[in-house]
């Protein structure tokens, strides 16, 4: 794919064909049905069902699930880019499906026993379940080690007592890895305390108390989950007891990759309607592009989709060929989800008065790219991530 036929960008970008069929076939999609709606979208606060039914009927719930349980099966690569082509559209699709190709089913997929993935994974793929990921807590953000939900051994199941917020999708989710202290004598949590548990919707004890709000859309919905005295059969342990934290870790590498990926989509969307809107929107006797202000911001938008893609391809096809990208999805959660905020901030103000309305585009994803610096950890958090890995590099010096 040649970055310069859109963004003025010499550098090429070669993507596998049959990832490029389908970015195509993803682009259609997003153009012909989903990018029309987002208005409607915002307004309704809901996904219209026979969307959520075509996505469904096109596999896209089930595109990193391996075929063999009714999924896709794609490579990192191919999943970022069919991130990054949904990213143009509302932010409630990538959302959505997000749980049953990230977070909320990897933890099946990377560590899960056969007997688990067979019951569980062909209901994901097929959209039929949705999937969420509940490791935050109102004492445990930034620092996940700090959970207080315990899960206590009682014969054949376990006991598990807690509570989970800001659980994106929790209040439909049929299926939840939910992670709790096993071992609260451990001396690091991190290598022996905490450990991963299936919990399905209605089982006792597991309810969800209330859905919390947000500057967002909340198309897809955050929730507070508790548990009280919810019994969850020792078999539902996803992983071995114990690696709950390591297994999470894994499962968020993977996540800031996509979320990276998302961030560029909603970049491309941004420039394309500041692009539509300079050429369109004339002021001063001339249109707004011929402003070298607006140029410049238009620009640097531009430049930083020019430098992402790239890097995000790399990190992609270091993962599918088995390297640990730890380091580099920190780097690129970073830069993606501050350049997206950047991006917002332009194209609000090239947009003027228009760009602080509700029947604007770019509003809605102002509001949405806020949350970008904050989840799948913060800015700060990868910051801290990426110079350990510096300082360590050096020290092997």
């Amino acid at each position: 794919m040649l970055i310069g036929k859109r963004y003025g960008y010499s550098g090429i970008v070669q993507l596998p064909q049959d990832v490029e069929l389908l970015r195509s076939q993803t682009r259609r999609l997003v153009d012909r049905d989903l990018r029309p709606r987002t208005l409607d979208i915002e307004r309704e606060r809901r996904i219209p069902d026979e969307l959520v039914g075509k996505l469904r009927e096109l596999g896209y719930f089930g595109l990193t699930i391996p075929e063999r349980y009714g999924g896709l099966g794609l490579t990192t690569l191919a999943h970022l880019v069919v991130q990054e082509e949904l990213g143009r559209a509302h932010a409630a699709f990538n959302m959505l499906i997000s749980g049953n190709n990230g977070i909320g089913v990897l933890a099946l997929v990377l560590s899960g026993t056969e007997p688990q993935k067979e019951r569980w994974l062909p209901r994901l793929a097929s959209g039929e379940w949705i999937a969420a990921f509940a490791l935050t807590e109102p004492n445990a953000g930034s620092d996940a080690q700090a959970i207080e939900t315990r899960a206590v051994r009682d014969g054949d199941r376990y006991i598990l007592n807690g509570t989970k917020h800001y659980i994106s999708r929790g209040d439909v989710a049929n299926l939840v890895t939910v992670f709790a202290v096993t071992d609260a004598t451990a001396k690091s949590r991190a290598r022996g305390g905490i450990s991963a548990f299936i919990v399905e919707r209605g089982t006792p004890g597991f309810r969800v108390a209330r859905i919390q709000e947000s500057m967002g859309s909340d198309v897809v919905k955050q929730a507070e989950l508790v548990f009280e005295d919810c019994a969850v059969p020792a078999d539902h342990v996803v992983g071995e007891v114990g690696q709950g934290f390591a297994t999470a870790m894994r499962i968020l590498d993977a996540g800031r990759l996509s979320l990276a990926a998302r961030c560029l989509g909603t970049m491309e969307e941004l420039l394309a309607v500041s692009v539509e809107h300079a050429k369109n929107r004339v002021q001063f006797g001339k249109p707004l592009a011929e402003q070298q202000a607006v140029q410049h911001m238009l620009a640097d938008t531009a430049t930083d989709i020019a430098m992402l893609r790239p890097a995000l391809y790399a990190a992609a096809a270091r993962r599918d060929g088995g390297e640990t990208v730890t380091h580099d999805a920190a780097m690129l959660k970073l830069y993606a989800s501050e350049a997206l905020g950047r991006a917002a901030d332009r194209a609000v103000q090239i947009h003027g008065g228009m760009g602080f309305m509700r029947d604007c585009v770019v509003e809605g994803i102002y509001r949405e790219a806020r949350m970008m610096r904050i989840v799948e950890g913060t800015s700060e958090i990868q910051r801290m991530l990426i110079a350990r890995g510096v300082l360590e590099g050096h020290q092997s010096r």
